[in-house]
């Protein structure tokens, strides 16, 4: 079981995915719904992984990576992207982040991408 943070800035969103990921066994220890809160969240409650959305407000998810990078080089973020975004995914892969979901996802590709990354 990991502990996960969810950050996406749709309510729909992360409420989808917490519902996956308590499904699937893992526990959702906190939600962030911008970049800058990620941040602050990561630091709170050091999690197993963390989902990112890569287009938020205040920052988004690539310049969230780098800063939870930089507090903890073994983070491990999966990026969740839409159709298209595949320049924005090679870039947060550059910055650190371990794997990425394409929306619209399927409950399994989710939480085989989290068991990949956790198992890495």
């Amino acid at each position: 079981m990991a502990r996960v943070l969810v950050v996406d800035d749709a309510a729909f969103m992360r409420m989808l995915l917490k519902k996956i990921l308590t499904q699937g066994g893992h526990q959702v220890v906190g939600e962030a719904g911008n970049g800058k809160e990620a941040v602050q969240r990561y630091q709170e409650l050091s999690p197993d992984v963390v989902t990112m959305d890569i287009v938020m407000p205040e920052m988004d998810g690539i310049s969230a990576v780098q800063e939870i990078k930089k507090l903890d080089p073994n983070a491990k973020i999966i990026m969740i992207t839409a159709v298209g975004q595949e320049g924005k995914v090679m870039e947060a892969l550059k910055a650190g982040a371990s794997g990425y979901i394409v929306k619209p996802f399927q409950a399994p590709k989710v939480l085989e991408e989290i068991n990949r990354v956790l198992s890495s």
